[in-house]
């Protein structure tokens, strides 16, 4: 893990910590002693800071990643529960305050993943648009071993990976934990590194990002979030409207004339 800290808490948030450097913005998890699990406060937190990320246009990528070196976030804090409605049919799944897309932030966001993430954890994954682990990350689903009915986080995976491996992630419970090789596999995570290289790598590609045209790319991660899970047709005329809408905001802050290509790399 990078020798950096993380940096001072903004807004007066108590189980996140909110970071700016250029244009990129870094989200720490920060219930270090609690495995990062999401209690009331965060979830407010989370909300907050994301209509932030959504507002500010000189944050143009953002950075997702936790505290301590146990676990990225192990779910929902059992000893410190999430508000709910006592009329059952006025309850929402707190879980739509914690994801980037759920919050309409078409900026991309780079999850770094390490230690134990777990349940409600996927809240955070299933919404972000790039993925990246530590050889030591183990991914489990403990709610059927609880009695408890698994749903919404298997459901938002189901659309990034296999079905049957959503399935096997859920059932199994606590008896299976998928490792970061077999994650790599499936495609939940596109790029694993030593746990000492987490944070500078998902810091690297998120400066990468950062660095293009914040139209065209918060236009392409809109176009393929809104269309994913539409039919094909569908979503191809849909795409349309997304080029005729973006590419002239995009392409004046190009000068072809003296662009100069980077030094691609191979993954």
């Amino acid at each position: 893990m990078s020798d950096q800290q993380p940096g001072t808490a903004a807004q007066g948030y108590e189980t996140v910590l909110f970071e700016t450097e250029g244009q990129v913005a870094t989200v720490t998890l920060n219930r270090p002693d609690k495995l990062n699990a999401f209690n009331q406060t965060m979830v407010d937190e989370f909300r907050d800071l994301w209509g932030r990320v959504r507002t500010d246009d000189d944050i143009h990528a953002v950075v997702l990643r936790a505290a301590g070196e146990r676990a990225f976030c192990t779910g929902t804090d059992v000893r410190d529960r999430i508000h709910l409605a006592d009329n059952v049919w006025s309850q929402e799944d707190p879980g739509r305050s914690l994801g980037p897309k759920q919050n309409k932030v078409w900026k991309p966001v780079v999850a770094a993943v390490h230690g134990m993430v777990a349940g409600g954890a996927f809240y955070w994954l299933n919404d972000c648009d790039i993925v990246i682990g530590a050889d030591d990350a183990t991914f489990f689903d403990p709610h059927v071993s609880y009695g408890m009915t698994s749903a919404l986080e298997p459901i938002g995976l189901a659309r990034r990976i296999p079905l049957g491996e959503a399935l096997r992630w859920a059932l199994l419970g606590l008896d299976e934990r998928m490792s970061a090789a077999r994650a790599r596999e499936i495609g939940l995570v596109s790029e694993l590194v030593p746990y000492a290289r987490l944070w500078d790598r998902a810091d690297e590609l998120a400066h990468i990002i950062a660095a293009k045209p914040p139209e065209a790319v918060q236009g392409t991660v809109r176009a393929i979030w809104e269309t994913h899970g539409l039919d094909r047709e569908t979503a191809q005329a849909l795409g349309w409207h997304y080029t005729t809408i973006g590419n002239p905001l995009g392409k004046p802050q190009v000068s072809r004339e003296n662009f100069v290509k980077p030094r691609w790399t191979l993954r």
